[in-house]
């Protein structure tokens, strides 16, 4: 009974062994990657050259062919955007943002 113990404890050490020495020898993990962008990627190069012929508003996101988006971007940057805010409206949304964040606080007061 001895015996056949000491001898599954040498066949297992023995495959052990072996295993991982032909692990070692395998060359898998001595394989050389080489990075490349995918093949449907379109280089920046290229995209940085291609004509827009259709454009999405920023403002709504409505379709908008090239020259109405080119007129959209010029009334932007000649008109400030966002409009000024009257006084009276800053402070409104100021107390609005002010009596949320205390809600948020003090949710068993009522405001």
């Amino acid at each position: 009974m001895r015996r056949k113990k000491t001898q599954k404890a040498v066949f297992l050490i023995l495959l052990t062994a072996i295993s991982l020495i032909l692990f070692q020898l395998t060359p898998y993990h001595k394989t050389f990657v080489i990075a490349s962008p995918p093949s449907i990627d379109i280089p920046e190069e290229i995209l940085r050259t291609e004509i827009i012929l259709e454009a999405r508003s920023p403002i709504d996101g409505k379709p908008l062919s090239a020259a109405e988006y080119a007129q959209l971007q010029a009334q932007i940057k000649t008109r400030p955007y966002p409009p000024k805010l009257s006084p009276k409206v800053r402070e409104t949304v100021f107390l609005l943002r002010l009596r949320k964040i205390l809600k948020t606080l003090f949710p068993f007061v009522d405001f």
